[in-house]
């Protein structure tokens, strides 16, 4: 009911697009340069809305900024001031110097313009101290970023303007009627919805008006039933009287009859403390014997006590003597230990030493006996050689002859 058709309300693609100013890009050069001037705008006035609180924490920047923009910014600043003094002399000031207050101000906006315009050049030179500042120093007065925000939605609506073709306008105007269409359906669905909803609203108000009788008819019998209970109340009220004098009367019996059964245990308990104290006399006279029993007792526990402390220090003092004697001893032992230790490893070394000597005496022996063996055979190797070689000789010289 109120609903469009579903061919009328499909949005296609191309008239998405073309209600997005994202998915748009330029396709000429003129529309190209208009949008970066407008770009270049922007950037200019987020520059220019940030150069007051950059001048009012130009001590934090001036390492940033360099000595030529810090010394533009106080010429700026100095103007500003200027151009502020002016302003309020020329609002409180008299008539007669109107004329020349307006040419001074004329003056002073000129020259405020040019150092904007000076302090814009310097620093749109060095892109990265832009973005820097913007960084640093991103808050805004309101009215700015409002003028900001409204140019960036103007330059969105140049963009749109210029891209956007006769054909996409005329399709752009038939979508914005769909959507009228629309929306007019929409508005006869919920004014019949309304009313469905007024209707509603009625029968439930009926509702709730014969709930409210029912309600003031069940508050009428709740109130009769209120003056039945009250009666009800007061019978029961008038025989829990009458019930509680019978039991009174009943209790006041009793009573008596406890008195006398009060006065016969009293006369049993008198008899009873006589033939108590009796027995605790015969107990009193035990006790005592007791006691001195205990006492005697005591006595032979402290005079044997004295003797076993007595003893205790003797043997304490025995104990003190041998362990101061122990003591000595371990330290004698201690020193007769460590010399021990010392001489067992003097002789350690020494019999490592000895061993050693042993060893290699032992080998120059065995090399010395090399050595000589070595020797005597080549005595003898050299002695046979020069008896073969006379035998040699003489042999040679019996064949000659």
């Amino acid at each position: 009911k109120g609903m469009a058709t579903p061919e009328k309300a499909m949005i296609t693609l191309d008239a998405m697009k073309m209600l997005d100013p994202r998915r748009l890009k330029p396709d000429s050069v003129e529309t190209e340069r208009i949008i970066t001037v407008l770009d270049e705008t922007i950037a200019k006035l987020e520059l220019s809305s940030l150069i007051p609180r950059i001048i009012n924490s130009l001590d934090r920047f001036a390492d940033m900024l360099g000595p030529e923009i810090t010394n533009s910014l106080i010429e700026h600043q100095k103007l500003s001031n200027e151009m502020e003094h002016l302003l309020a002399s020329s609002e409180e000031g008299d008539t007669m110097r109107a004329e020349e207050q307006r040419g001074c101000l004329c003056l002073r906006e000129q020259r405020l313009k040019c150092s904007v315009r000076n302090v814009l050049r310097l620093l749109l030179a060095n892109p990265s101290l832009c973005q820097a500042l913007k960084y640093e120093a991103w808050a805004r007065e309101s009215p700015a970023e409002v003028f900001i925000k409204a140019f960036g939605e103007f330059r969105n609506f140049m963009l749109e303007t210029l891209l956007t073709s006769p054909m996409e306008e005329e399709e752009k105007i038939q979508f914005m009627k769909d959507i009228s269409l629309q929306i007019k359906k929409n508005t006869e669905a919920i004014t019949a919805l309304q009313a469905e909803l007024a209707a509603a609203l009625q029968t439930q108000e009926e509702e709730i008006h014969m709930k409210d009788n029912v309600i003031k008819d069940l508050k009428n019998s709740m109130q009769d039933l209120t003056t039945d209970c009250k009666a009800g109340i007061q019978q029961i009220k008038q025989e829990g009287e009458k019930q509680q004098e019978e039991e009174l009367q009943a209790s006041q019996a009793r009573c008596a009859g406890l008195q006398q059964d009060i006065q016969q245990l009293g006369a049993q308990l008198n008899a009873l403390v006589l033939e108590h104290r009796a027995s605790e006399l015969a107990l009193r006279k035990r006790k005592s014997r007791v006691e001195m029993e205990i006492v005697n007792w005591i006595q032979k526990y402290d005079t044997d006590m004295g003797e076993k402390q007595a003893e205790y220090e003797e043997v304490d003092a025995a104990y003190t003597e041998e362990k101061a004697q122990l003591s000595l001893l371990m330290e004698k032992h201690a020193v007769l230990l460590q010399e021990y230790s010392q001489i067992e490893e003097e002789r350690r070394i020494r019999q490592k030493k000895e061993e050693q000597a042993l060893k290699e005496l032992t080998t120059k022996t065995l090399a010395a006996i090399r050595i000589q063996a070595f020797w005597r055979g080549y005595l003898v190797r050299s002695l046979f050689k020069s008896k073969r070689k006379k035998k040699k000789k003489g042999k040679g010289k019996k064949a000659k002859k």
